[in-house]
């Protein structure tokens, strides 16, 4: 009998042992929103100096092709998280509630979403985008988002041509004539033109979705309904571990630099490094993060995003906002202060 019991104490430890060095090495998928830009530094840092693996993660983390295409890639099950934009979670939320992910800590609490036009062009107001064409990624939350713009200011979306183009390609096409406008990130077709030899402010016209009614938050860490499910100790290592590199990060952006040209080594370290601190100052520095941190969000402005995303289309079920956004996994206020720069 002895012997009986020490057996089964003994496959009880080895279970036990086991379960645990799987909980410690736990496989994540990660998909990013866009290609390797400054702005995933951060991701990358996390990796390399071990935040990951200190809170028992193995992360992989993979090039996207748009903020609402990382939602999409997350929903198919494809991905375990992802930096995506939070109002495509808002439409997956109304369509498939039990599919959508949700997001867990908000990174752009100043949208980048931006109409770019030729200071000598035809569209100098955004009225004058009926009857031009005006090109995008499709996976792109921008795309996504071009209604919602022109019901806000007046102008008939569906006498818009919407070209759907390579993300490589977005900005040539402008400079180029094949498009009369662009739907982009403001810091990815800033610096964009930066390395094209042209003047952002001087050569174009910018549209800012904020600037033109649109109040809205954007991209951010989201997790699928599974991982919260079945590894909620991981979706909260996950944040804290990404939080903890982009403090690092805006404390230091070489370091940040340094990472994202190891993973991409012809990286062109002046425009990354350009485009980082233009995000920093642009989409992470707000009034509102100064007062309640990085990360987290005020939910009166997130349900008024709801209301503006509903009144797009004909949603199913309007979701709630706690369905959209989990502040539970968040670190401390203080952990996500951003770091004073000079």
């Amino acid at each position: 009998m002895k012997t009986l019991i020490k057996s089964l104490l003994l496959a009880a430890s080895l279970s036990f042992t086991a379960g645990s060095a799987f909980a410690e090495n736990l496989p994540i998928k990660f998909t990013l929103d866009w290609k390797a830009q400054g702005p995933h530094s951060w991701f990358y840092l996390a990796k390399e100096k071990g935040y990951f693996a200190d809170e028992g993660l193995d992360v992989t983390i993979d090039q996207g092709e748009g903020s609402s295409a990382a939602v999409t890639r997350v929903m198919s099950g494809a991905y375990d998280a992802g930096f995506g934009d939070i109002n495509a979670v808002i439409r997956a939320a109304a369509k498939a509630p039990d599919e959508a992910p949700v997001m867990v800590y908000l990174v752009y609490n100043g949208a980048p979403f931006a109409i770019i036009s030729e200071k000598d062009g035809d569209v100098q107001s955004l009225t004058d985008l009926e009857g031009k064409t005006v090109a995008a990624p499709t996976g792109s939350a921008t795309f996504q988002l071009f209604p919602a713009l022109a019901e806000a200011n007046g102008f008939d979306a569906s006498k818009v041509e919407l070209l759907n183009a390579s993300q490589n390609l977005i900005e040539q096409m402008l400079v180029r004539g094949q498009a009369d406008a662009i739907a982009q990130f403001g810091q990815t077709s800033y610096m964009n033109f930066i390395a094209m030899g042209l003047d952002p402010n001087e050569d174009f016209n910018w549209f800012y979705y904020s600037d033109h009614g649109l109040d809205l938050y954007s991209n951010g860490v989201i997790v699928s309904r599974e991982l919260i499910e079945d590894h909620p100790e991981a979706v909260k290592g996950l944040v804290a571990a990404i939080n903890r590199a982009i403090m690092d990060v805006v404390a230091d952006p070489q370091e940040g630099i340094d990472a994202l040209v190891k993973v991409e080594p012809l990286t062109d370290t002046k425009l990354e490094t350009e485009r980082l601190q233009y995000t920093i100052d642009n989409q992470l520095e707000t009034t509102e993060t100064a007062e309640i941190g990085l990360g987290d969000l005020d939910m009166e402005r997130l349900e008024n995003s709801i209301e503006m995303n509903a009144s797009l289309e004909t949603f199913d079920t309007v979701p709630e906002a706690s369905a959209i956004f989990d502040a539970s996994f968040l670190p401390e206020k203080a952990e996500r202060m951003l770091p004073t720069t000079n």
